[in-house]
């Protein structure tokens, strides 16, 4: 789940450790085998998800469903409550760009992107990720997006290793976005994730004076998520003040893992492949 980077600078920490760097908490191998096991609940019911999305449901029907297996598998949905928000995921259609609240008024219709996001509390650590969906057959234009979206993920993604720089994920998620004709939401990051859902570092999609200049450690869990716009990359928020939009009415469509930084690379915490 993204977050309004002000929400992100308000969030609680816990007390600084030997075992932190400015913010940045490293994770011991205790915590790693925790956060595997809350980012498998949430790769567990994005896959399930995927397989149940069908037009004439609703978005509501979605979000009941996250809800039950996320308690049901022992852990407590990270969204619901946090900072007021009423879902257990996110649930954002063709020109919203991300934080759709659910609702039995908001029906799936063949040849919608929906984008679901969620996340899991599992014994004091969380895990999180989005995936976007075509619903039936889209148009080529919708289709080519929701490719790139998540190509342009496994190219940040390829770029975790200790030594790196947050900036190295940055730039091969750009480059790989533009390079396709399409633009990144610079209005949203990526974050940290751990004990709390949004940690530091900010983890950008795009190059910018403002992104700290952050070397990756093994330990880290790194939440990547690139946001693509077809149309401008500009959005603005809805009168829900939660739901964010397309200022031209473009398809938006994003991509989330939870990500371990190690020593040579990385392990994907919410591979769905896995489950």
């Amino acid at each position: 789940m993204n977050i309004f980077s002000n929400l992100l600078s308000q969030s609680t920490q816990p007390n600084v450790s030997k075992r932190q760097r400015r913010g940045i908490e490293i994770k011991s191998l205790r915590e790693i085998e925790i956060m595997r096991q809350s980012a498998k609940i949430v790769a567990t019911v994005l896959k399930e998800i995927s397989q149940l999305v069908q037009p004439g449901m609703t978005t509501a029907d979605l979000d009941a469903h996250a809800e039950k297996r996320i308690r049901e598998m022992g852990a407590t949905p990270s969204f619901k409550g946090y900072h007021g928000f009423p879902g257990s995921i996110c649930s954002s259609i063709n020109n919203e760009v991300v934080h759709g609240i659910p609702s039995p008024k908001k029906v799936i219709r063949l040849g919608d992107v929906l984008k679901v996001d969620t996340g899991a509390f599992y014994q004091g650590f969380h895990g999180d990720s989005c995936i976007t969906i075509a619903v039936g057959n889209v148009t080529p234009e919708a289709a080519k997006l929701i490719r790139i979206a998540e190509e342009s993920l496994f190219k940040g993604i390829e770029q975790v290793k200790a030594g790196n720089y947050l900036i190295d994920i940055a730039g091969a998620i750009e480059d790989h976005v533009k390079g396709n004709g399409f633009s990144v939401v610079e209005d949203f990051t990526g974050h940290g994730v751990g004990r709390n859902l949004h940690e530091e570092p900010s983890v950008f999609n795009f190059r910018t004076r403002e992104m700290p200049n952050v070397k990756l450690r093994a330990g880290m869990t790194l939440a990547i998520e690139p946001i693509l716009n077809a149309g401008s990359k500009v959005t603005r928020t809805l009168s829900d003040r939660w739901t964010a939009v397309t200022v031209d009415n473009s398809l938006s469509a994003q991509f989330e893992h939870t990500v371990l930084v190690t020593d040579t690379g990385y392990e994907i915490l919410t591979d769905r492949s896995l489950v």
